[in-house]
């Protein structure tokens, strides 16, 4: 039987109501900056990098000064650096000043090295109106995990999200799950135990997609 999902998900996303994400920015300018450089990388490690970033680029315009190799210094020891220099210079060109950051969805992807996961963590840490819900390495593990969606492809798993979700609590979504699967379910040994999800999760219960699909099957 088909899950109400929706009412599920209300005690994960009441656990982590608003709280800021893990990178920890001062400005949309940073979170930017943040945001790109941590694709593929930790937040840990970025925020451990990012006050000498900052120090020697304090704003998007000073960014925008600056050359790929400025930058190399800074970011060597991150996960594919020397694209993201490339993206942050160019983007800094393109934006020239803070006050331009874009604030929807189709103008954040059009920047260099911004796709829609990078996108809906700008909008929803700007306060904006969520146009999609955050994606990031812990969803795509965590949602096929709980059963509120399946596969591995980010665009997928977000769809499936959105379906289930109304708009007005996308931005609350995707980071709810984020944190429950940093903190609670982790990739092995996940603390069920004092998981909020635990009654209703796929995994903690042992129910497969196919036994869901029969499990629907029997309801016609």
């Amino acid at each position: 039987m088909k899950q109400n999902w929706l009412e599920h998900l209300e005690p994960l996303m009441a656990q982590y109501h608003h709280r800021k994400h893990p990178l920890d920015y001062k400005s949309r300018y940073q979170l930017l900056v943040m945001v790109i450089l941590s694709a593929q990388d930790s937040d840990k490690h970025i925020n451990e990098l990012a006050p000498a970033v900052f120090a020697a680029y304090p704003s998007m315009n000073s960014l925008a000064q600056a050359t790929v190799e400025d930058l190399h210094q800074y970011i060597s020891t991150v996960r594919n650096f020397g694209n993201k220099a490339n993206w942050l210079v160019k983007l800094a060109q393109q934006i020239s000043d803070d006050d331009n950051i874009p604030t929807t969805m189709a103008e954040l992807t059009k920047l260099p090295g911004i796709g829609r996961k990078s996108a809906n963590v700008v909008i929803r840490e700007s306060g904006n109106t969520a146009e999609g819900v955050i994606v990031d390495l812990h969803v795509v593990r965590v949602a096929p995990r709980i059963g509120i969606a399946s596969g591995t492809q980010p665009e997928k798993i977000e769809k499936q999200i959105m379906a289930i979700v109304p708009q007005e609590r996308w931005n609350d979504i995707g980071m709810a799950i984020s944190f429950l699967g940093r903190e609670i379910c982790r990739p092995t040994n996940p603390k069920c135990d004092s998981c909020v999800m635990s009654a209703v999760c796929h995994f903690h219960n042992g129910i497969t997609d196919k036994e869901e699909n029969s499990n629907e099957l029997k309801l016609f």
